[in-house]
This record gives structure tokens, C-alpha cells and sequence, in this order.
């Protein structure tokens, strides 16, 4: 399993920051940083920044709503940014959520599947070097792009549902999960995407998870905090929905929380299970930040 970091509080900027970020993961022992689409930088304008100054390290979004770009323009830009970072870029898309695409956007989040369904057939022919003639019901995509020096994107999708694991695996290149359980993982994600990408004779997916981690001597006080921190997001359907199932109350249920033998326990069973790849959150104090990434840098280290 290799094991990645995300920089959520890089999100905004400034751009100096964010190279340093990835130079300083390269040096730790991680193989890739994760970066999300949200109301600052542009994440892949962003990553392509970085991956022209740091080398040695996989870069990714998790993730890239779909409804905003059109998957022809959505592929102009990832093929743009594999270029410039040198074959080191993973794509991560997702639906995003019905109250951000209705409310700021304006869009129709009905039946996301079909969207999501004929979105990827517009996409992928063209982030895998191909051209595209593509008309389904809410989408036409007709083009070539020539992108020169870019090499093939792979995609991977926020996915929980379903229909959703189906066409990462089917389709797509795998997944990047969040708010999903360790048990959630293993009885439903996994097998799901395993088995669709068997029957569609694809290699075995990227199955990423992102997960908050802490090594700390003060659980219950972490708990409180990561429940706080992550209170708004649970409410989201479909968070909701992976954490009933995983039987979790809150996001604090599914941490990864602990000292140091607790923590490297608890990523080892992630290996386990079958996750490829892990992405760490690193909450809590400075301190604790400070412990956490000592720990996941050491562990990252092993598997070199």
C-alpha cells in the first residue's frame, strides 16, 4: 500500500507553499499529494505549478466536480497538466454533492449516475489519447485534442454507491474515498470495484482512501475535535449513508486515532484489506501534526 498526503490547508494558497508542501512530501517517503477542487486555486492550475518544480512524487485531485467543465474541456486541462508535471498526474472526479451543483451552480443533480455514466464516455477517450464522437443524453462531446508531451490520465472516481463503484472499475481507473469506514471498505467498496473491474477486463483499480489520522496520548480529545471539525460534511447524503453503514455515529468513529503502535496497527489492516493507496489527513495540535507525520513518513519509508 503506498501512502499518500493531502494538503487541504494549501487549498487557498500561496502557490510558494504548496511546492514547498510537495518538496517536503518527496523528502518524507510519500508517493503522491492530494489536492481538492474547492473556492481557491484551481487545483489542477495549482498542481501543474508544482509538478513542473518537484519531481519524484504522484500528484492528484480529489477531487474535480464534473458538472462545472465540460469533459472535453475537463480533458484539455488534465492532459494540459500531465504534460507540464511529467506523467505524474492522477485525475480524481466526483459529482460533488446536490446543494453546492444546484445552489451554485445553477445545474440539475438529477440521476448523477447517468451523468457521471456518459460523462466518462466523453472523457476518457481523450485523456487516454483518443478522439471522441460521443452523444448520450445530456452530453455530446465531438474531438481531438493534441496535447503534445502529455501522456495518458488516469481517472479515478468519488465513489460509494453502487452504480458509482461499477464505473470506476469498469471504466475508470479506480477510486479516492472519503468519510467510508475501514468495514465499509472491505465489505462494499473492494469487492464491488474488484468485481466490476473483472468483468470489464480491466486492470485492478486504484482503490485510494482518504482518511484524518492522529498519533496522540489524548484520544477523547482528538475524538471531540476531528467530530467538530468534520460535522458539517457528515451531513451530506451521502457521507451519511457510508457512515451508517459503516455503523459510525461520526466521523471521529472511522480516524484513525492513537499512539504510535495503535495508528501503525490500524494502517497495517488498511493494507490488509486491499487499500492501494492511503491519503492522510493529519489532524490535531502542532504536536500531535508533527507526530503523525513522523509516523506515516516512517511507514511510507518501509514500503520504498
Amino acid at each position: 500500500m503506498k501512502i499518500g498526503i493531502y494538503r487541504g490547508d494549501l487549498l487557498f494558497g500561496p502557490i510558494d507553499a504548496l511546492v514547498d508542501a510537495a518538496q517536503e512530501a518527496v523528502d518524507a517517503g510519500f508517493a503522491s499529494m492530494w489536492l481538492a477542487q474547492a473556492f481557491g486555486f484551481d487545483a489542477m492550475t495549482a498542481i501543474a505549478v508544482v509538478g513542473r518544480e518537484v519531481h519524484g512524487i504522484e500528484l492528484a485531485t480529489a477531487v474535480v466536480p464534473t458538472y462545472p467543465r465540460h469533459p472535453i474541456v475537463m480533458a484539455q486541462q488534465a492532459l494540459t497538466a500531465q504534460a507540464i508535471a511529467g506523467g505524474n498526474f492522477v485525475l480524481g472526479i466526483g459529482l460533488s454533492h446536490a446543494p453546492l451543483i444546484e445552489s451554485s451552480f445553477g445545474y440539475s443533480f438529477e440521476r448523477p449516475a447517468r451523468h457521471m455514466r456518459e460523462y466518462l464516455g466523453a472523457l476518457l477517450p481523450l485523456v487516454r489519447g483518443d478522439s471522441v464522437e460521443y452523444q448520450g443524453e445530456t452530453l455530446t462531446a465531438r474531438a481531438a485534442l493534441d496535447v503534445r508531451g502529455a501522456s495518458p490520465v488516469r481517472v479515478v472516481l468519488a465513489a460509494m454507491g453502487p452504480q458509482m463503484l461499477d464505473l470506476a472499475g469498469g471504466t475508470a481507473d479506480g477510486t479516492v474515498t472519503f468519510m467510508t469506514g475501514p468495514k465499509t471498505l472491505e465489505s462494499h467498496i473492494i469487492p464491488r470495484i474488484r468485481a466490476a473491474a473483472d468483468r470489464s477486463g480491466r486492470p485492478a483499480p486504484m482503490i485510494a482512501a482518504a482518511m484524518s489520522v492522529t498519533v496522540t496520548d489524548d484520544v477523547a480529545d482528538v475524538r471531540a475535535r476531528v467530530e467538530q471539525r468534520y460535522s458539517m460534511i457528515a451531513t451530506l447524503p451521502s457521507y451519511r449513508t457510508m457512515l451508517e453503514r459503516e455503523g459510525a455515529g461520526s466521523a471521529a468513529d472511522i480516524a484513525l486515532i492513537g499512539d504510535e503502535g495503535s495508528v501503525r496497527d490500524q494502517i497495517r489492516a488498511l493494507a490488509d484489506i486491499g487499500i492501494t493507496d492511503l491519503v492522510v489527513t493529519a489532524n490535531g495540535t502542532d504536536g500531535e501534526i508533527v507526530r503523525t507525520l513522523e509516523l506515516v513518513s516512517a511507514i511510507a519509508r518501509e514500503g520504498e
